[in-house]
């Protein structure tokens, strides 16, 4: 009897504390986001259950984008946050477009999960893999289990950071700007690899039979699975799989910051993760006091998992993507 009454005392507390956390926060919020389409539904109905005043409107597109989109307006923004695609391996690169802001919920945070510039709110993790299409790898008598070279689609890791966190694997890989990794992609590009505008034809083209394989992120390929496709499996490189914390975080100047704030503080706080990772099954979250079970991914150690050198990656992203141009246009 003891247990149930506090078990209905926490409820009640944290529904108070969701009531005081809404109360005054209402009118627009403008959402600028690189997740897939059913993240975004599914954050939108779980942060309107807390704060049903508050309209969001969403701009979709890749990272990159985004952020030259928020570039452009930055005299009169238009949007106010972010969320998907924005990565610690960022560096300083965009502290012009962003406002410093974390949301209260940073000290449960362990420190790898924590912001890096202090606007960078990192409440999700995405992680490598391949979208393989099981038709044409058994039509083709491939068995893709590491990297392979065939009908291989990327994204363009210039504006996407699910490309970018897909190069970055390779370094952590075959070597970090070493001959192997180069040498590497030199022959997916001199193989055809093809180069796309958008991270999700990463694994939604696999899954319409145009390409046998996708560089791509666990959480755009394992939302097909949830969909009910039998065309596709998610494969990690057997020979080594990274990922890396994507947050959120505020446009400096924002017309409506009440609101942005909100929106931080939800993805942030385990709550926010607990309804959020309930509603999608399908993305790992960085709080450690949000409890959930992840229905279409495999155990942690389940996976070959490779570490990052985080700081390599933001010193040398820019020359890195200036060599990955060049390779392409020689290649091409």
């Amino acid at each position: 009897m003891k247990k149930l009454v506090s078990l209905l005392l926490a409820a009640v507390m944290v529904l108070a504390c969701c009531s005081a956390l809404a109360e005054g926060v209402s009118g627009p919020l403008v959402l600028y986001s690189s997740m897939t389409d059913n993240d975004i539904d599914n954050l939108i109905e779980a942060f309107n259950e807390t704060y049903p005043d508050v309209e969001v409107e969403v701009v979709n597109g890749s990272a990159g984008e985004l952020q030259a989109r928020t570039r452009a307006e930055a005299g009169n923004p238009q949007g106010d946050v972010q969320w998907g695609g924005l990565s610690p391996s960022d560096g300083s690169a965009n502290d012009d477009i962003y406002a410093l802001y974390t949301s209260p919920y940073e000290d449960d945070l362990p420190d790898d999960y924590k912001s890096h510039n202090g606007r960078y709110n990192q409440d999700h993790l995405s992680t490598v893999c391949f979208c393989v299409n099981v038709e044409l790898e058994k039509e083709l008598g491939l068995e893709i289990r590491t990297y392979e070279d065939g009908r291989i689609v990327l994204s363009d890791p210039n504006s996407s950071s699910a490309a970018w966190n897909n190069v970055c694997n390779i370094f952590a890989v075959y070597g970090y700007d070493s001959d192997e990794a180069w040498a590497f992609m030199r022959g997916l590009l001199e193989n055809g690899l093809v180069i796309s505008t958008s991270s999700s034809v990463c694994f939604k083209a696999v899954d319409s039979g145009e390409y046998v394989v996708g560089l791509t992120y666990e959480d755009g390929a394992d939302t097909l699975l949830k969909a009910g496709s039998d065309r596709i499996r998610i494969q990690y490189p057997e020979n080594g799989a990274s990922g890396t914390t994507m947050g959120c975080a505020m446009i400096e100047n924002c017309p409506h910051p009440e609101a942005a704030k909100a929106m931080i503080n939800f993805l942030m706080s385990p709550e926010g993760q607990e309804a959020l990772a309930t509603r999608l099954e399908t993305l790992r979250f960085t709080n450690p006091k949000a409890h959930y079970e992840i229905k279409y991914l495999p155990a942690d150690d389940t996976i070959n998992w490779v570490s990052r050198d985080t700081a390599w990656l933001i010193e040398h992203k820019a020359e890195m993507l200036e060599k990955w141009n060049a390779l392409y246009a020689e290649t091409r």
